[in-house]
């Protein structure tokens, strides 16, 4: 069986190879493996990695290989042990510096659009966490408020209803100090007068005494 290895590139390389008849109702494996230095001494198929390919085509392009690196690929029917002639080795080729430049430039991108993530989600968390906390602070300003309100209001409500209390107890208190301050004046302006007008004071004193003596010698008299 005679094997082709076609656009062999750094990373890929497309497999040919003739149809099998005794393979018409199964499968073909493709067998590959790096560096092997023997093709048939200590063949171990566990070593290999293995690609199925249904019947119908001939043809398959491996991908993901090494860039300078020797390959040892086999084409068997239904994973069976290969000969010689199922065999083929090949090597990749250097990768292009364009492919490696855009390689480091998508690696570096993705390096980039990570950490920005990153960093965006650190951010968003912060931002949570100071808006919780200044929403916090503000309900428990807003219930320092309300309770400062309501204290007041309870206050509002004592004081108008001890004011009834204080109105009748005042027209009691307004007659004793009325009476006390009438009995007052009266006794200032008696002393005002004694002490404006002492001779008018002595003499009633004298006439209050006359009075009395004559009413004496009336009594003491004997009548005719």
């Amino acid at each position: 069986m005679v094997i082709s290895i076609q656009n062999i590139t750094a990373n890929t390389a497309v497999v040919n190879w003739p149809s099998i008849a005794s393979c018409a109702d199964s499968f073909y494996s493709i067998m590959y493996h790096a560096d092997w230095n023997t093709m048939l001494s200590g063949y171990s198929k566990e070593k290999f990695k293995e690609e199925r390919i249904p019947t119908s085509r001939t043809f398959h392009t491996i991908e993901n290989l090494a860039p300078l690196t020797m390959y040892n690929l086999c084409v068997t029917c239904q994973s069976a042990k290969p000969s010689s002639d199922q065999c083929k080795t090949f090597q990749t080729l250097s990768q292009d510096p364009a492919t490696v430049n855009s390689k480091k430039k998508d690696l570096a991108l993705g390096i980039w659009l990570t950490s920005s993530i990153i960093l965006l989600i650190i951010v968003c968390i912060l931002i949570y966490g100071c808006l919780h906390i200044w929403w916090r602070k503000r309900q428990e300003r807003a219930m320092a408020q309300n309770s400062e309100s309501n204290e007041r209001n309870k206050r509002q409500a004592w004081t108008k209803n001890e004011e009834p209390v204080e109105e009748y107890e005042k027209p009691g208190l307004l007659a004793v100090i009325g009476a006390n301050n009438s009995e007052d004046v009266s006794v200032d302006n008696n002393q005002q007068d004694i002490q404006k007008d002492p001779l008018s004071a002595n003499e009633t004193n004298s006439l209050n005494c006359s009075d009395q003596e004559q009413h004496v010698v009336l009594i003491g008299s004997p009548t005719k």
